[in-house]
């Protein structure tokens, strides 16, 4: 269990940030909900109630989808596009898609993926594996947000007596693409942020960071 704690520490660690942050997530948007409620003298529910509803739904997926949008993004802007002296970028002459993979021979052959040697199709899929999964990510979840935008929208719309409009036509709304667009410009904000300030500023001992002596022009180096 240490082993397995120690090889897996960044991602473990991540993870139950994120356990915290959505339990915490629950709790005060449950608050906020019922308080409105009260405030309008309706009935409240109660929190397993919420965890199923629209509104927590909404909520979750709206923050999940920027941020895969942001990695499939990134990853694919990685392979073209260059920012000298950035580790977020590769150097000069790395650029574009490498050349096809070559079967690993000796103990690296053994040691590698199974599709990484198998060649062909299933090469060619594993090649491409992390973008096809977080775009994945990224249109489930974007789904998701729309369909709970959509529940939460039409839910104030027959609580104030108004027409409830069909899915299509909610997205064509300014009141959906409203949140979206602003957790889009706040993930490419923060990734050209990233990139050039890995440029310039150091932080000792971070594999986001050049050594800290390192020229400001050398690109794509870590500690």
């Amino acid at each position: 269990m240490r082993r397995f704690v120690r090889d897996n520490g960044l991602t473990l660690f991540f993870a139950s940030l994120c356990v915290v942050t959505i339990a915490g997530d629950a709790l005060v948007g449950y608050r906020v909900l019922n308080e409105d409620a009260l405030q309008h003298d309706e009935a409240t529910i109660s929190f397993w109630r919420y965890l199923v509803s629209a509104d927590f739904a909404e909520a979750m997926s709206e923050n999940w989808q920027s941020e895969f949008l942001q990695f499939v993004t990134f990853i694919l802007a990685g392979i073209w596009l260059f920012q000298r002296g950035s580790t977020e970028s590769k150097s000069e002459d790395e650029l574009g898609v490498e050349s096809d993979p070559v079967p690993p021979d000796g103990s690296r052959a053994q040691r590698a993926p199974l599709w990484a040697k198998a060649g062909g199709l299933r090469t060619f899929l594993y090649s491409h594996s992390l973008v096809a999964v977080m775009l994945f990510f990224f249109l489930f979840s974007w789904f998701a947000q729309s369909i709970s935008n959509w529940r939460v929208y039409n839910n104030e719309q027959a609580e104030h007596h108004d027409a409830i409009v069909g899915y299509f036509h909610f997205l064509t709304k300014p009141q959906f693409w409203e949140p979206t667009f602003q957790n889009w410009q706040s993930e490419f904000m923060a990734l050209a942020t990233m990139a050039i300030l890995t440029v310039f500023l150091r932080e000792r001992g971070s594999p986001e960071s050049k050594p800290v002596a390192e020229p400001h022009d050398s690109t794509g180096v870590s500690n």
